[in-house]
């Protein structure tokens, strides 16, 4: 097991949910997007709002395209260049 693996079997247990309905792949994908497109602090803001979504009944694998997409979109910063 990973520090992950560990880090999410704890937190799962926590919160009475099943590590394996925690699809990491999908929301670390789309966290380096927002982060990498928009903004760093938006990334774990953008990670909750997909929580929400999914709480609610959103698919997961689709809400994050979604929002992955709308980071990919997001409006070059002043000065002409994307944040690294």
């Amino acid at each position: 097991m990973t520090v992950m693996d560990d880090w999410i079997t704890a937190a799962c247990t926590e919160l009475g949910l099943e590590p394996a309905d925690v699809p990491v792949p999908t929301v670390l994908d789309l966290a380096k997007d927002v982060a990498h497109q928009v903004l760093r602090p938006g990334a774990p803001v953008t990670a909750y709002l997909l929580g929400v979504a999914v709480g609610r009944g959103a698919e997961p694998a689709d809400a994050a395209a979604r929002l992955s997409a709308l980071a990919g979109t997001w409006p070059v910063e002043l000065g002409g260049e994307r944040p690294e």
